[in-house]
């Protein structure tokens, strides 16, 4: 009856959460249901200060009081099924943490009903796969800040650090910490998107796999050093230990998903907060999923995959700064809708502190954070980065090479719809005027549903076929 930390579901994130968190000199109980994994776990876990228990009642008598238990299972049913498991035998002032994808919804839920029994209950977001898990993830907690300083030892201690400091805090109340891990993946969707878009485009230019390397490791040593340009360049040069060949060009060109990106543009949907750039990268998933589809149609059509014969090292520029207004764009998208989100639903979430956490351990981490958090301190009541001070002037240097990289892929008939979904956002958001007046009038033509004038203030209705 020792044990600092309960886990619950032993696979790959959560085993490596608990010998993480054995490193740093607590005593940790794991369970899950697979024998196999409580082995394998105990296996690996040789010589640190970890148990296992084959059951949730088990795993309760091995933890001291006040209990805290995490759990990384499969969102929805099997969430409940669990916490059900484990409240006939907790008492209150336990403390529970869901770090799984789990939608905001349900944890809302499920944070008001424990609420009642005096059980503490954690929705934290975790950012950072496997060697995240093990070494140091970014973790985005939420509920109420008591239950988190309860913890934040143990989660300060594990978490990734940039410039010495965690990169976990607390992000807000209820589900703020699934919310913000939610658009933490949509903005991660979007930048992975815009990388393969720029890839199909200098692909189809003839660079080879070594030279896109080169080009990405090259990228990855200055504004765009990120995590994810990092591991592209060393995909670009990965061989298939079967073939010898480069495994870029073995993998089938379908993506997959679990769900978070379309959780994302739902809630964007419901709260009026235009976020193009992540929407259509959840599309190109699910067009990527039509392969056969594909396959079928472009015997029809002869537009695609023409090498256009431009200036590579143009290109090469115009691609770098199109990365980095998309990213830029994917950043400012998810950001306002956080803030939109913290306003509807009360969650109190300050864009400073996520911004901070999002630094080191997690997929999204870029330089481009750190101007992204001066922002955000300067004008700590700015909607969006388009109007940052210290966004203007490179957002209107950078838009050119994004137009150009987008005639190169409209020639060569790549797809590039993210970029052009993003070009075309920021062109809207940034017009005075835009041309949504002829639809105040089809409005009112077809369905009497008014309009608002620029010369007069009220509400009007025009009876638009009558004769003169």
């Amino acid at each position: 009856m020792d044990a600092h930390f309960g886990m619950i579901g032993l696979g790959t994130m959560g085993r490596n959460l608990v010998l993480n968190i054995a490193d740093h000199g607590f005593k940790v109980c794991g369970y899950d249901r697979s024998e196999e994994q409580r082995t394998r776990l105990m296996e690996e876990g040789k010589g640190k200060p970890i148990s296992t228990a084959s059951s949730s009642a088990e795993l309760i008598r091995n933890l001291k009081a006040p209990r805290v238990i995490m759990f990384l299972v499969p969102a929805g049913k099997v969430v409940d099924t669990v916490i059900g498991e484990l409240l006939p035998d907790l008492e209150k002032g336990d403390i529970l943490i869901d770090g799984g994808n789990s939608h905001f919804v349900d944890t809302d839920r499920r944070y008001t009903q424990l609420q009642e029994s005096g059980i503490h209950f954690i929705g934290m977001g975790v950012s950072g796969g496997e060697e995240g898990a093990r070494f140091g993830p970014s973790m985005m907690p939420g509920g109420d800040e008591d239950s988190y300083q309860l913890i934040a030892n143990i989660l300060e201690s594990i978490a990734a650090k940039a410039d010495g400091e965690p990169c976990v805090a607390f992000v807000g109340n209820g589900a703020a910490g699934h919310y913000v891990k939610m658009v933490h993946n949509g903005i991660e969707y979007a930048i992975m998107q815009m990388i393969s878009e720029v890839y199909g485009v200098l692909k189809n230019e003839g660079l080879s796999n070594a030279e896109l390397h080169e080009l990405f490791a090259d990228w990855n040593e200055g504004e765009l050093q990120s995590f994810l340009i990092e591991i592209t360049a060393e995909i670009f040069r990965t061989k298939d230990v079967d073939t010898g060949k480069d495994l870029i060009d073995l993998i089938l060109d379908k993506a997959k998903q679990k769900g978070t990106g379309l959780w994302t543009s739902q809630s964007a949907l419901e709260l009026s907060v235009p976020i193009p750039t992540i929407d259509t990268s959840v599309s190109m998933r699910y067009l990527s999923a039509l392969k056969e589809e594909r396959t079928q149609l472009s015997e029809f059509y002869v537009h695609q995959n023409k090498k256009t014969e431009n200036d590579t090292e143009l290109l090469k520029k115009h691609c770098r700064d199109a990365l980095y207004f998309g990213f830029m764009m994917a950043y400012g998208q998810g950001l306002e809708l956080l803030e939109t989100a913290s306003k509807n639903y009360n969650y109190n979430i300050h864009l400073p502190t996520v911004i901070k956490i999002w630094r080191a351990g997690c997929i999204i981490r870029s330089l481009l954070l750190n101007d992204l958090y001066d922002a955000f301190v300067q004008q700590p009541e700015l909607k969006n980065i388009i109007g940052s001070s210290v966004f203007i002037p490179t957002l209107k240097e950078k838009r050119n090479g994004l137009v150009n990289l987008l005639k190169v892929a409209m020639d060569a008939g790549v797809p590039a719809l993210t970029f052009a979904t993003t070009l075309g956002y920021f062109d809207a958001y940034t017009q005075e005027r835009l041309s949504a007046n002829l639809i105040q009038a089809q409005r009112d033509f077809f369905g009497a549903h008014t309009y608002e004038r620029i010369d007069k203030e009220g509400n009007f209705h025009t009876d638009w076929g009558a004769k003169k």
